[in-house]
């Protein structure tokens, strides 16, 4: 239940956020449906977790925003920890939002999602247990119709999307890296990248840290692999580390979105 208010109140803030028509009421709502959704958590209420679903996408739904709609929408993607702390990745949503984006980020449940399918991949291809294959999949299937409640408000909406199931991000990947990539976030970074550019959010920033091999391999290493398929895409990898030049990493952004704003004019 946490996990999946989380994913929501995200989704739902960052994108009604850069079109605000009053200033900062979309972090208020957030912190007041944060609050509640904290307190709810104690009694562990299905149809209470039901109805704050519904209730949290009404409010933002309904939200005051802005008639222009041209801001460039960038994807944010990556090693876990980078993509979702602030300090981490150097507060880039923040950044991104000044430079006057709208920012999306891949749901946190997905990595749980993809460490719980890793068991399966390991049974079918390495030496995994049956029994943990089992135990996995049960994992999916209850976390799955959490995120049913979820999708079917979203579907409701009449300013948001649903995200990818499990099974639509398995799709995605498995025609561009094997599901053996298990390490790190594995086949998920390349399936997340993806998935932003079938949604039409073509511009996108990988996050990792300097030292970290397998989100290289599957992020940054899988960059010109899906721009063969997706020639529209703009991809910049940036590493986060604590000795890395902060001006380097604002101007990779600031070229990225450079051209982002350069074809959003293309298309009027």
């Amino acid at each position: 239940m946490a996990i999946t208010y989380g994913d929501l109140l995200m989704r739902v803030m960052q994108h009604v956020r850069p079109y605000e028509l009053v200033p900062n009421s979309a972090n208020e709502l957030y912190e007041k449906w944060s609050e509640k959704c904290r307190y709810d958590l104690i009694k562990c209420n299905r149809w209470q977790f039901k109805k704050n679903i519904f209730g949290i996408v009404r409010d933002f739904d309904n939200l005051p925003l802005q008639t222009q709609n041209d801001k460039p929408k960038v994807g944010l993607v990556g090693e876990i920890l980078v993509k979702y702390h602030a300090i981490a990745n150097g507060h880039i949503v923040q950044t991104l939002e000044e430079e006057g984006a709208e920012v999306i980020v891949p749901d946190l449940i997905n990595f749980f999602l993809y460490t719980a399918y890793d068991d399966c991949v390991k049974y079918k291809l390495l030496a995994g247990s049956f029994a943990n294959k089992i135990k996995s999949q049960i994992f999916i299937h209850i976390v799955e119709q959490y995120r049913n409640t979820l999708e079917k408000a979203l579907h409701s909406s009449k300013n948001f999307n649903p995200p990818e199931s499990l099974k639509d991000l398995i799709a995605l990947a498995k025609d561009h890296v094997s599901l053996g990539n298990i390490t790190g976030e594995g086949w998920l970074l390349t399936a997340e990248m993806i998935s932003l550019i079938k949604n039409g959010i073509n511009n996108i920033i990988c996050l990792q840290p300097f030292g970290c091999l397998p989100n290289h391999i599957v992020g940054k290493g899988m960059i010109r692999e899906l721009l063969h398929s997706y020639p529209q895409a703009n991809i910049v990898p940036i590493d986060c580390d604590a000795g890395a030049s902060e001006v380097n990493q604002l101007n990779r952004i600031k070229l990225m979105l450079a051209v982002a704003f350069e074809k959003i004019k293309e298309h009027k």
